[in-house]
């Protein structure tokens, strides 16, 4: 019989793809969201997973309106704080490992270098405090989690997701025709859903457990990454930078939050593709998924 994996968070693109890494690896994997299973509701989790008893839980659910976070930080919590501590306690019951997806947020960004796990972090709004917090609650409960902090993640699934991703955004804002705006000042480690599911998948069968960074491994500025987005592409719309200043948020955003693999690395983990190459993948497949066209 083979492995029982739970992916929580099923219908995102990171769960997609863990759904289907883990599922060509030979896994028996039940794929979960908000309808199947209300992570919230930690009375109806601990039943949930009792009944299904899978040896390895994934929790890719997460509420990432970084904004909207500023004004309902009750919310944000439920989602990324408390329904990780139900989680963790459902899987203490049953004894299975758990793995949770964390943030670069956690990060306030003044290193000005890529984070590694041994630096401490410092979140600067809801949304961050919320993932940390989710991290805190996972290693309270239990011995031996595996947290994977990660760094804007996209994928193909994006194209059917609610929010979508940056890269469906940048298309939409190429084919308004309008000038587009960027922040020059923000760098991240854009992360592609399908290596970050492999590279947890290898994690866990070399059942590692603690803190892993899984970034992009490429650190960029936002307004960069936009740019490489088009000339992938083949396209050139208007294109201007601009920075923290011009543009305000809600809520505030480390300025530098590219994170470090060589914790993985040195694991044995293959280390992540090059944006670009994950990129020209992404819209290869996007295209599959809209009938053959990039656009």
């Amino acid at each position: 019989m083979s492995t029982k994996v739970l992916v929580c968070g099923s219908s995102g693109q990171l769960g997609i793809e863990l759904v289907s890494e883990f599922r060509a690896r030979g896994y028996d994997v039940t794929a979960w969201d908000r309808p199947e299973l209300d992570i919230t509701d930690r009375a109806r989790v601990e039943q949930a997973i009792g009944d299904l008893d899978p040896a390895i839980v994934i929790n890719a659910a997460a509420y990432n309106q970084v904004d909207v976070a500023e004004s309902e930080p009750e919310a944000v919590l439920q989602v990324n704080s408390l329904a990780v501590r139900n989680l963790a306690l459902a899987c203490r019951q049953t004894d299975a490992f758990f793995v949770h997806y964390s943030t670069d947020y956690v990060f306030d960004g003044k290193a000005g270098r890529c984070y590694t796990e041994q630096d401490q972090p410092h979140p600067l709004g809801a949304y961050a405090v919320s993932k940390y917090a989710g991290e805190l609650y996972a290693q309270a409960y239990l011995e031996s989690p595996l947290i994977i902090r990660t760094s804007g993640v996209f994928g193909p699934g994006g194209l059917n997701t609610a929010r979508g991703n940056f890269v469906e955004l940048m298309m939409r804002l190429a084919e308004s025709g309008n000038t587009i705006r960027v922040v020059v000042d923000h760098v991240a480690s854009p992360t592609y859903a399908p290596a970050l599911a492999s590279r947890t998948a290898d994690l866990v069968e070399r059942k590692l457990t603690g803190v892993y960074h899984i970034g992009g491994g490429t650190p960029i500025a936002w307004f960069d990454y936009a740019r490489l987005i088009f000339r992938v592409l083949g396209i050139s719309p208007e294109l201007k930078p601009t920075n923290e200043r011009e543009y305000r948020t809600a809520a505030h955003r480390p300025k530098y939050s590219a994170l470090c693999n060589t914790k993985m690395e040195q694991a044995g983990l293959a280390p992540m593709p090059p944006l670009e190459d994950c990129l020209k993948d992404y819209f290869v497949r996007r295209g599959k998924l809209v009938g053959g066209s990039k656009a």
